[in-house]
């Protein structure tokens, strides 16, 4: 097995689960990897019901010795109760509010691991959790596969139809065993650099973080493990812009001339002195525009820093060389007050602006 096998031959997945896998952009064994926790939660706190005390967030294995459904006449309004026990001997009570679909889920007999907070039920007596985390802890299930599932930090991922975060943790649990290596795209050289960890020991992290790792960076998505997936993302997106920034100076474009008339008409176009900045940048553009392909560009400034009227300018240099100008806007609204400021701007020049938004009809356009 190797990255891009298809996810289906990954152990526990088949064709069913795999239609479901590939909706969610899950075709092959690296998109899975790939498919990260929104979330973790710590279950390392594995106690016996006999220890708990009202008020922790705590992890129980026990099995489950009665099970009702009560309060309501519409039985999707009624809450649903069971009891649990473990060795112990002692007994803790899980409570769900309008939930009569466990009914059939969560049966006498099951072994489960439940987690949430513990709390002193004052009606009945007793310890409680209402609304717990709940995994059902299947009788073949090995003791080596409930360790993904409770007694841990343990990743959340969105459900993908009826495969639910547990599926998903055996599901990324064998294919990480079943991948003898997985080679690190990343140049050595970038990653000693930066100090980012070797892509497999990313991975195990990011699904399976040590107990030592802290949850709060974990949940803000800058844990070692996140830092480097994160980067990966962004080198290759960036390496990406890189080659078609690359092409593109390469295709042939319009050498635009900054001539004379051009400089008269944009000195008498400016509605007051242009700043020096204002100067450096048009300087910039020119020296692109004149160059024999496509200008790859982009102007940064505060609002009311005059990028406008840099683009302007810009527009008076293609004019001038015997071309139209299209100015692009994102919104109807900023169309329209881009048209407002330029046309104030261009006319006195002779020259004819127009305004053609996604509304207009063909007629008008």
């Amino acid at each position: 097995m190797n990255l891009s096998t298809p996810v289906m031959y990954v152990k526990g997945v088949g064709p069913a689960r795999a239609a479901l896998l590939e909706a969610k952009g899950i075709a092959t064994v690296e998109d899975l990897l790939a498919y990260a926790p929104f979330r973790y939660e710590d279950r390392s706190n594995l106690k016996p019901v006999a220890r708990l005390a009202p008020g922790e967030m705590a992890t129980v294995i026990a099995t489950v010795r009665s099970a009702r459904l009560s309060g309501f006449h519409r039985r999707d309004l009624g809450m649903f109760e069971v009891m649990l026990d473990d060795a112990s001997g002692r007994q803790l009570q899980a409570k769900w509010f309008h939930a009569a679909y466990l009914e059939g889920i969560l049966r006498p007999g099951l072994k489960v691991a439940v987690y949430g907070k513990v709390e002193w039920d004052s009606y009945g007596g007793g310890l409680s959790m209402m609304h717990p985390e709940f995994e059902i802890l299947a009788g073949e299930e090995d003791q080596g596969e409930a360790s993904l599932h409770v007694g841990r930090i343990v990743p959340i991922y969105e459900a993908a139809g009826k495969i639910t975060a547990r599926i998903f943790r055996k599901l990324i649990h064998n294919a990480l065993g079943a991948l003898e290596t997985i080679e690190d795209p990343l140049p050595e050289q970038v990653r000693r650099r930066r100090g980012l960890l070797e892509r497999r020991a990313a991975l195990e992290r990011l699904h399976f973080p040590p107990q030592e790792e802290d949850l709060r960076l974990l949940n803000a998505f800058r844990s070692p493990a996140q830092l480097r997936v994160i980067f990966e993302e962004f080198f290759w997106l960036e390496c990406g812009l890189a080659l078609k920034r690359r092409r593109a100076r390469r295709e042939p474009g319009i050498a635009f001339e900054l001539s004379a008339r051009a400089r008269e008409r944009i000195k008498m176009m400016l509605p007051f002195k242009p700043t020096a900045a204002q100067k450096r940048v048009l300087g910039e553009i020119a020296r692109d525009m004149a160059a024999p392909h496509p200008m790859n560009r982009l102007l940064q400034g505060d609002v009311g820093s005059g990028k406008t009227l840099v683009a302007a300018q810009a527009a008076v240099i293609a004019v001038e060389s015997g071309y139209q100008v299209a100015m692009l806007a994102p919104t109807e609204i900023l169309a329209t007050q881009h048209f407002l400021y330029l046309k104030d701007l261009f006319v006195p020049l002779g020259y004819r602006v127009a305004l053609v938004t996604g509304s207009a009809g063909p007629s008008e356009r």
